[in-house]
């Protein structure tokens, strides 16, 4: 994204954001209008960093230093030099289907390989209000599915009827190795099927 199409401060116009202090700590979903004080009283700007997710992601942070890296970034990238990078929503249900749930974790993995962060958001409605249990659950499930490609970077959370984690990319080097052992196991495990041999379920 170009410098320049980066909403900041009062051009933020939605009435809530998913905020990171100026200290880089998450704050949780907070008023724009708080983060935005929050921002003027820390003498620095509120950004908005992600504006696809739901609620955006804005961060409190210097606006000429970020201007300034943004722009060494954006030339390094003219150069040759591509870094992906951004924030994905993963959504799951309290019951969710073991078939669903598998799709899910396809596009969870997809957007880790890319380099990409991923919101895990957990919806629930009605009567699941009385089970958060069921949701941990799940959130503990992709975690675990994902965990050769990413870390927890914020573990589960409830806000209202939302409860969210937030998964980051392992290194390159590791997510590589991961995808490549997956696609070796997949191999093996398609030789052992054409000899007529059980294959393991993992």
């Amino acid at each position: 994204m170009a410098v320049q199409n980066f909403r900041r401060n009062r051009r933020i116009r939605v009435p809530e954001v998913r905020l990171i202090d100026e200290n880089g700590e998450q704050a949780g979903v907070v008023q724009t209008k708080d983060a935005l004080q929050r921002a003027v009283n820390a003498g620095l700007d509120l950004v908005e960093v992600a504006p696809t997710a739901r609620p955006p992601v804005c961060k409190i942070l210097d606006w000429g230093k970020f201007n300034y890296e943004q722009s060494k970034k954006n030339k390094k990238d003219k150069s040759g030099t591509k870094t992906k990078s951004g924030l994905k929503e993963l959504r799951v249900r309290p019951a969710i289907s073991d078939h669903d749930l598998s799709y899910r974790l396809t596009d969870g993995r997809k957007f880790l390989d890319e380099g990409h962060k991923v919101l895990c958001v957990c919806i629930f409605k009605g009567r699941q209000m009385a089970h958060p249990e069921h949701g941990y659950d799940v959130m503990r499930q992709v975690a675990s599915e994902l965990a050769d490609m990413s870390k927890v970077e914020m573990p589960a959370k409830m806000q209202g009827r939302r409860m969210t984690m937030l998964l980051s990319p392992l290194p390159v080097a590791q997510r590589r190795a991961a995808t490549k052992e997956r696609a070796q196991k997949a191999q093996d495990a398609e030789v052992a099927r054409a000899r007529g041999e059980d294959v393991p379920v993992e």
